[in-house]
């Protein structure tokens, strides 16, 4: 095992290739099951089909139906099953085939997965992570574009994280299936076809930790998924217009880093909170009152959201409308009144 492991890794440090965000999955999944022979990978049609947006293509031929396999059409028998297997040494990964597929399966989650080690009192862990596609922007229809994961990070004992790019796609989902502790790995499924050069490795910021993806003076733009993007296309925009704004990518929903989402605020004084889920009693909120206890005496401006409408998901025609985009982050960032216009214009 520690053979594979070394030669695992690497691969990984040497690879340097444009790949999807969905390829990069997929890549984190084949070496997670060639370094762990504990490792298993099963959910609706994730074996021969390859699941569909294709994220573990190829990994049952590769590694056999004995490591990966399609279960029988309950979500809450796959997590139920993920349970009993990680009470018995196994490390699942399991798919939930998209967002809101994965409410049959909330019981088992919320009863079973996120507090069987405190019901034990540590001595049963169950380190399994529970891939979710999420979020709109495919123009699919509802119950297949639900942004829902405030329903997780509000249950204590789970770990909530959610990739932007293919290089922390990678870097999460390895980080995630090492994990000891339940982890709910949302993926940003209107971000899967993006692609960008990177290299596979493990080593960066860790589960726990959120990064700066662009610095700046003026305004820090919160985001976290699918919406890292519309903040830095908003950042680019904004740019020409006078606005010097920093973006900051969560990763980790739950826990939340409070260390450097708080140093990014109290050095512009001002903050946007985006997300794709409706406003009211939103991630955002937790998000602004956070901020708003730690930061009040740095803050120019109050902390405003932009999200998506206190509406169930729209039609495909309109989910446009319902999206935030870069010109709704902009009117938000406007709407922070200037005393002394922007900082660096």
């Amino acid at each position: 095992m520690s053979t594979v492991t070394e030669r695992a890794g690497q691969v990984n440090s040497a690879v340097h290739q444009p790949v999807s965000l969905a390829g990069a999955l997929n890549r984190a999944l084949g070496d997670a099951l060639e370094a762990d022979e504990r490792v298993v990978v099963f959910g609706e049609d994730v074996g021969p089909l390859g699941g569909v947006f294709r994220v573990t293509d190829g990994l049952a031929a590769r590694f056999g139906s004995d490591r990966v396999w399609d279960s029988p059409l309950a979500e809450s028998g796959i997590v139920g099953t993920a349970i009993g297997m990680a009470m018995n040494g196994l490390r699942p990964v399991v798919e939930m085939q998209f967002d809101a597929f994965a409410y049959p399966a909330f019981e088992q989650i919320t009863s079973h997965l996120a507090k069987m080690h405190n019901r034990t009192r540590g001595r049963v862990g169950l380190p399994i992570v529970v891939r979710i596609p999420y979020g709109g922007g495919i123009g699919g229809v509802e119950h297949h574009c639900d942004s829902s994961e405030v329903y997780y990070t509000h249950t204590a004992g789970l770990r909530v994280v959610t990739c932007a790019t293919p290089s922390d796609g990678y870097r999460l989902l390895r980080q995630a299936v090492d994990s000891p502790d339940p982890v709910i790995f949302l993926e940003p499924k209107r971000r899967y076809w993006s692609k960008e050069t990177i290299d596979l490795a493990v080593e960066g910021p860790e589960l726990h930790q959120a990064r700066v993806v662009r610095p700046g003076t003026d305004v820090t733009v919160i985001a976290y998924g699918g919406t890292v993007e519309t903040a830095l296309e908003a950042a680019r925009i904004g740019h020409d217009e006078g606005y010097d704004l920093e973006v900051v990518d969560l990763r980790s929903l739950s826990p939340f880093d409070d260390e450097t989402v708080t140093a990014s605020v109290r050095r512009t004084g001002r903050a946007v909170v985006v997300h794709e889920a409706a406003g009211f009693c939103g991630y955002g909120a937790e998000v602004a009152a956070r901020l708003t206890e730690q930061c009040f005496h740095s803050l120019a401006a109050p902390i405003l959201r932009v999200t998506g409408y206190d509406i169930p998901y729209p039609p495909p025609k309109l989910e446009h409308q319902h999206l935030p985009d870069a010109d709704r982050v902009l009117d938000a960032v406007s709407r922070l009144q200037w005393e002394e216009g922007p900082r660096h214009g």
